[in-house]
């Protein structure tokens, strides 16, 4: 008599083709579900990026926003590199002392004043005074700007066709201004923003040197300079080669 043909147990069955049959069987079921969850649980763009009461005809006319209120991933980059910055200003607003004209902000190279307007937008709007001036070389970026500050009702906001050094002359500024920011501000402009602060006796400055054109410029005079051997204390590079030294850093950059 034959012995019967032994029972294979599970343990012979290998689980990669149990997995197979598994997931072909519910692939189909699972992607489904999946899709309509996705889909009613999706936040929209707005969703992720705007702060309470924050204007969204503001973000349009900055063309953070597209007219149909999208919000593309360059747009969105943007507008986290501004909050980012309004957040660390609007701490420093903050410890301001209580005063009857409220906080005064001078932004330098202002450029489009993206800055400006969100801090306007998210913190002075609500607060009901203080003033922000904006302060720009480039007279058809201040008329822009002082149509759209007029458009969104935005009266505190003043812009001023100036350079840096002018303003600190100007009549159209108070004598003291509380916070100075100067956000790539071209050539000297940092410079002369500190010196603006100083004399407007600022309680907080926030500056971002920007290309240190003059500094290029003092360089390019020198571009014939001969070749040395030298040993740099700060990185100890020894060989021949022209070094330039980087103006935001006591450390050199060998070109």
């Amino acid at each position: 008599m034959r012995d019967a043909a032994p029972l294979r147990r599970i343990s012979d069955v290998k689980p990669q083709r149990v997995l197979a049959v598994l997931l072909n069987n519910e692939l189909p079921r699972h992607n489904q579900l999946m899709s309509k969850h996705k889909q009613a649980a999706a936040p929209k763009p707005l969703d992720l990026d705007l702060r309470p009461g924050q204007s969204i005809e503001l973000l349009k006319e900055l063309h953070i926003l597209t007219r149909d209120g999208k919000l593309n991933q360059d747009s969105r980059r943007k507008l986290k590199q501004v909050y980012h910055l309004f957040q660390f200003i609007e701490k420093l607003l903050k410890e301001l002392p209580a005063s009857e004209q409220g906080p005064t902000l001078a932004d330098h190279g202002a450029g489009k004043s993206y800055l400006g307007f969100i801090i306007y937008d998210l913190f002075f709007k609500a607060l009901g005074q203080g003033s922000i001036y904006g302060i720009e070389t480039r007279s058809e970026l201040v008329a822009s700007s002082q149509a759209l500050a007029q458009r969104l009702g935005f009266d505190r906001m003043k812009f001023l066709n100036l350079s840096v050094a002018e303003s600190a002359h100007s009549d159209a500024l108070p004598d003291q201004i509380d916070v100075v920011t100067a956000l790539h501000a071209c050539d000297t402009a940092t410079d002369d923003a500190i010196a603006f602060g100083l004399q407007k006796k600022a309680k907080y400055m926030v500056l971002v040197p920007c290309c240190q054109a003059e500094l290029a410029r003092a360089l390019n005079k020198n571009k014939r300079s001969t070749c040395s051997v030298r040993r740099w204390p700060s990185c100890g590079v020894t060989r021949c080669t022209r070094v330039r030294w980087a103006a935001s850093s006591p450390t050199c950059c060998a070109v």
